[in-house]
């Protein structure tokens, strides 16, 4: 992409114009140079700056990029560097998951409070380790298991990084997470750490 056209995680705005989707603001995070693709190396350094370890980081920088960088270029022949383009991310969305995002990657509020209405019975603002699992059966759709694999892999990731001293994924952290704003928040109190 040209270097003309750059992005400012500050407002959520691209250069060109395109205000960023929650979905893309999500990811942003990962692209440490805000070039707007991101690849395998920014995706580690933003795992370590959320206090991740090395195996972890080389890990999940792996296993994302290999599941997206392809979905995220249309057209394209596959690229050994395994770039993920932050505008297409919303080709990556998988089934077998809340809806909480839209096709376009925009946030669907009523999805995200379903999350909480069906699942979260011992208390109505978080969900414990039993209640994601229980969410993820759930939400199985027949035969996607490459949806069932990707749900599984975000949801436990989140719990892993988000739960808190109660062992327990609260209300406000999910829609931080949707929003863009989690990872972030992550990486500040692992900084101040």
């Amino acid at each position: 992409m040209a270097s003309s056209t750059s992005c400012s995680q500050a407002d959520g705005i691209i250069a060109n114009n395109h205000e960023l989707t929650p979905l893309e603001k999500h990811v942003m995070f990962f692209d440490i140079n805000n070039d707007r693709i991101i690849y395998p190396s920014e995706t580690y350094k933003a795992f370590r700056k959320m206090g991740r370890g090395i195996f972890r980081s080389t890990f999940s920088a792996i296993l994302i990029h290999f599941n997206l960088s392809y979905k995220t270029r249309p057209g394209k022949c596959p690229s050994l560097l395994f770039p993920i383009v932050v505008e297409n991310i919303k080709y990556a969305i998988h089934g077998s998951d809340s809806g909480a995002y839209d096709s376009e990657g925009r946030f669907v509020p009523e999805k995200f409070e379903e999350i909480f209405k069906k699942h979260a019975n011992e208390n109505a603002d978080s969900l414990t380790y039993n209640e994601v699992k229980e969410m993820l059966k759930t939400n199985r759709k027949p035969k996607d298991y490459y949806g069932w694999a990707n749900a599984f892999v975000d949801w436990h990731s989140l719990y892993d990084l988000g739960k808190n001293k109660n062992e327990k994924l609260t209300k406000e952290t999910v829609k931080a997470l949707y929003d863009g704003s989690l990872f972030e928040q992550i990486a500040k109190e692992h900084a101040s750490k």
